[in-house]
């Protein structure tokens, strides 16, 4: 493998001119302002997004699709004479070490960026979500109680009494902690103080609304991430190299959600404390975390990008499109794909019923290039699925203009 170069090309772009573009592929590089103002804007913004942006020295753009690999997600134009310094995918960890202050000045951005995505999906698919805040661990331990997780239910009261000791619940919680036979004082995690952690199967490392200071690394074993919306909901199975918390440690806000093991687990824990020190220290910590934080927002880019759609059955399509994106599969003429999961599977992944999307599967299997084969999916043409979705886009952001201008 080749040694990354340590020099940075520099780039120069008179007014007007088109730097990046939207929707290009193939993008292996990211730009870091020296001189100049850019214009970032999107053709059609996702909500939690402005329509377009001014960024000046200093600031960067294109990172997100350098570094996880997908297409850009925005257009940038020079508005006067700019100066870029452009970095390659592969010399990002020798900008760590020359600069760290830019590492970590990106990945605060990324988590804000995801944070105000994560709370507008969270809104736009479930309506009766509510902000972050250390007094909900209250109703969080009543509905654990209430389904007999008797764990997760003492670990939310004891996080409770311990962030809101004068709430008028508290003397209620403590009850219900001492008929679990509960203690109030929370127990030291495992390990604490140590970079290493190791967790028993079915443990709640933290809990939604609670405050958090530490972000982890998974050596070993899964865990569950969980929100509580009416009932638990399954956010994501998290593996071995994957990276949870980075939010609450980063912006010093409430955790928006619960992680919780799946059977035994190790973890690499890392605090407010060392993070900067490990961040100019591992440089290739500090890749990873990136290289995942872009990947994240990505994908909750393109979740937003499909609630947006108004036609059901254009959802349904785009979620198609959405796991082939995801493998980053080059899409060619008559590409056929095989995906690994049925019509029903497919429905739920677009949070339809079996009962109410039946009729969008009939819809969908009248399409020639879609067909099941031993109830799986197959698309016989991967760059028509592509044109579909782009028509059910354009059609949605028409219909949302023509919205816009009646309410003028």
């Amino acid at each position: 493998m080749p040694t990354p170069s340590t020099q940075f090309k520099v780039e120069n772009y008179v007014a007007k001119s088109f730097i990046i573009v939207e929707g290009k592929k193939n993008a292996g590089n990211f730009y870091i302002i020296r001189s100049g103002k850019v214009r970032l804007s999107k053709e059609n913004p996702v909500s939690a997004e402005e329509p377009y942006t001014v960024i000046g020295p200093g600031d960067f753009f294109g990172v997100i699709s350098c570094m996880s690999g997908h297409a850009r997600l925005e257009t940038a134009i020079a508005l006067s004479d700019v100066s870029l310094i452009s970095v390659e995918n592969e010399q990002f960890g020798v900008l760590i070490q020359k600069n760290p202050a830019i590492a970590m000045k990106i990945i605060r951005f990324f988590s804000r960026k995801l944070r105000d995505f994560d709370t507008a999906i969270t809104r736009l698919t479930f309506k009766d979500s509510v902000e972050e805040d250390p007094s909900h661990l209250y109703n969080i331990a009543e509905y654990y109680l209430k389904n007999k997780s008797y764990k997760h239910a003492v670990y939310a009261y004891q996080r409770f009494v311990q962030y809101c000791p004068n709430h008028p619940k508290r003397e209620d919680s403590l009850k219900k902690l001492k008929a679990l036979k509960a203690p109030f004082k929370i127990d030291d995690p495992p390990s604490a103080g140590s970079l290493s952690r190791s967790y028993q199967d079915n443990t709640m490392i933290f809990c939604e609304n609670e405050l958090g200071n530490e972000l982890y690394i998974i050596q070993g074993g899964k865990v569950k991430i969980t929100k509580i919306v009416n009932e638990e909901v399954l956010l994501a199975v998290l593996k071995p190299g994957d990276i949870f918390g980075e939010m609450a440690l980063l912006e010093n806000k409430p955790r928006s959600a619960s992680a919780i093991t799946f059977g035994d687990v190790n973890l690499l824990v890392i605090n407010k404390q060392n993070f900067e020190g490990m961040v100019q220290a591992q440089p290739q910590l500090a890749t990873r975390l990136i290289q995942l934080l872009s990947e994240r927002i990505w994908t909750a880019y393109r979740q937003l990008e499909n609630l947006m759609i108004n036609d059901n059955i254009g959802r349904i399509y785009d979620t198609l499109l959405l796991q082939i994106e995801k493998q980053k599969i080059k899409v060619t003429p008559r590409l056929a794909h095989n995906f690994e999961f049925g019509v029903k599977e497919l429905l739920n992944m677009v949070g339809f019923p079996s009962e109410k999307g039946e009729v969008f599967a009939v819809q969908l299997l009248e399409d020639k290039h879609i067909k099941l084969e031993q109830g799986k999916i197959i698309c016989t043409d991967v760059e028509e699925l592509e044109k579909t979705v782009h028509f059910y886009r354009k059609k949605s952001a028409m219909e949302r203009k023509r919205e816009a201008s009646k309410n003028i």
